[in-house]
């Protein structure tokens, strides 16, 4: 689930997406807004609306035979860690594990986040102060085990030189070490 200001064609989208992929895990990159959509703000941060777009997405890829079974790791940027986390505690399905990179889990409220019982991690740019701040709070409110990575040198889009393989390769871990199945799509 990326945030504003991006979609499904992003190239860090695609980076997080091709990198998790090499690493056997399915992926799905899709736009929870419309292009209309995208350019209001008040959808654009709609939490509920992105976390209800978001559980639809999953259902219809758990409705797919050979993915039925499959763990849930969720990976959410900027607005969509917020919807990520929103889908963890209000889905009729478990949430495995969800990873957050520069995310803002502020907008899915300190009550959602309180029942959020499943692994998270989130990942910040460490020229990121203020988006630093609001993780470290929300990691308190955080019912599950959480891990709060601070990446050196990146700023809120990890633009910078190596910032994106730093991430990719932190959630690929925390996906691994999470999201256990004994069936294998061949």
């Amino acid at each position: 689930a990326h945030g504003s200001d991006s979609s499904h064609r992003s190239p860090r989208n695609n980076a997080v997406a091709e990198r998790l992929s090499e690493a056997g895990f399915v992926t799905l990159l899709t736009d929870l807004l419309t292009p209309s959509e995208a350019r209001n703000r008040a959808k654009v941060f709609d939490i509920a609306l992105l976390a209800e777009r978001l559980m639809d997405a999953v259902e219809q890829m758990k409705a797919e035979e050979p993915l039925a079974d499959l763990p849930i790791g969720l990976f959410g940027a900027s607005t969509g860690a917020g919807a990520a986390l929103r889908a963890a505690a209000d889905c009729p399905f478990r949430v495995d594990a969800i990873v957050s990179r520069g995310g803002r889990p502020d907008l899915a409220g300190a009550d959602t986040l309180a029942r959020v019982t499943c692994p998270v991690q989130l990942i910040v740019g460490a020229n990121d102060p203020e988006v630093i701040a609001l993780n470290r709070s929300a990691a308190g409110l955080l019912n599950g085990p959480r891990e709060l990575v601070i990446v050196p040198g990146a700023g809120h889009l990890f633009e910078e030189p190596g910032a994106m393989d730093i991430v990719t390769a932190h959630a690929r871990t925390w996906f691994a070490r999470h999201l256990v199945s004994g069936r294998v799509l061949s």
